[in-house]
Order: structure tokens, then C-alpha cells, then sequence
């Protein structure tokens, strides 16, 4: 895999995920900034899947900046709803304006649960696909990851951003939200898929 250089932009506007990102780079020594700081625009993400949706944001952000782009997209997959609501996690958070509220996903979450399997553990897993592309000659590189866990109810803790609140890891019993940053960042699915990218650096 080619190098990154000294400059990655993180093709992103959610701040809770440029923190994770940038964390997760930062033993590398390679100066993050996000798609947001430069005023890079969301692209409409098309995609019908997570690598398709990580791919098309990473290409843009790295042709419009002229720089290396990393994107992540994704999301939550709950097995008694067939994998939704999967690549339109954020999706379920909109109101009309499109807003966002993860309380209320989180609620539409859970009330799907119980109108389909009541009485089931909910059985649940984040997936995230990270895509790293180079400026002008349109190569990109995609990673894989995982986390499989249950849902709770109520949400439970402050920290973590999404639907972390309500999903507890498989081996722990606390939620994502309750979890400290650095542990949550070494177990969950955006970490597995970096492991991957990090060992293809090393390649």
C-alpha cells in the first residue's frame, strides 16, 4: 500500500467520528483535518453498501483537497430487523429538516425490536468500512470491521455519540456510551477496521 504522507483529511462532519479517527491515527504522527474545517462538501451518499458509501466520500474529499482522504461509513445492524437500519443508521435520526436526533433513532430502534421479537435477546452488531484514497489518480483501498453486541433499554451514558448509548459489546456489560473512549476505541468496529488499514501501512 502506498504511504499517506504527513496530511490525511478525514472525510467527515460528525465531530464524534473525527475524534475517534484522529485518535486512532494519531500514533502514526499524521496531522488529521476534517472534510468540515475545509469546507469540503457532504457528498449525497448513494452507495448500497458501507464500502460503496466510504469509498464515494474518501474520493471526493481526497480530489477536492488535493490530499490523502480517509472515510468511515458506518452503522448499526440489528439481526431481528434484518440488518436495519444498517447503511441508513444516520438516516433513522432525521426529522423533516434533516436534523438529527438519536434519542428518537434510538427509540425507533427499540420499538421495531419489540413489535418483531419481543421476548429475543437483541441480538446486534456495528459494521464500518474505512476507505482510504489517494488524490488525481483514483486509487482507493477499503478495510472492514465489527463489533457484535445486545441492545438495552433505556440508553445508558454520556459518552460515545450515535447509537453507543443503547449497544453493549459482546464480553462487557456496559453500554458504548458508559465505556471510557480509550477502551471503547480498542474494541469497536471502527478499531478492528483500522487494525486492518494500520497492517497494510506496515506491508
Amino acid at each position: 500500500m502506498r504511504p499517506i504522507g504527513d496530511r490525511l483529511v478525514i472525510a467527515t462532519h460528525n465531530k464524534g467520528k473525527l475524534r475517534e479517527m484522529a485518535a486512532l491515527m494519531e500514533p502514526l504522527g499524521i496531522a488529521c483535518v476534517s472534510a468540515d474545517e475545509l469546507g469540503l462538501p457532504e457528498p449525497e451518499e448513494i452507495g448500497v453498501t458501507f464500502a460503496d458509501n466510504a469509498d464515494l466520500k474518501a474520493r471526493e474529499a481526497a480530489d477536492l483537497s488535493g490530499f490523502p482522504a480517509l472515510a468511515d461509513d458506518s452503522g448499526l445492524c440489528v439481526d431481528a430487523l434484518h440488518g436495519q437500519p444498517g447503511i441508513f443508521s444516520a438516516r433513522w435520526a432525521e426529522d423533516a429538516d434533516g436534523n438529527r436526533d438519536w434519542m428518537r433513532a434510538m427509540e425507533k430502534v427499540w420499538l421495531a425490536v419489540e413489535a418483531t421479537e419481543p421476548d429475543a435477546p437483541a441480538a446486534a452488531h456495528f459494521a464500518c468500512s474505512l476507505a482510504i484514497a489517494w488524490p488525481n489518480d483514483g486509487q482507493a483501498e477499503t478495510f472492514d470491521g465489527r463489533v457484535d453486541g445486545v441492545l438495552v433499554w433505556p440508553p445508558r451514558g454520556e459518552r460515545g455519540f450515535g447509537y453507543d448509548p443503547m449497544f453493549v459489546p459482546v464480553g462487557f456489560d456496559r453500554t458504548f456510551g458508559e465505556l471510557d473512549p480509550q477502551l471503547k476505541h480498542s474494541i469497536s468496529h471502527r478499531a478492528d477496521a483500522f487494525r486492518k488499514l494500520l497492517e497494510a501501512l506496515q506491508q
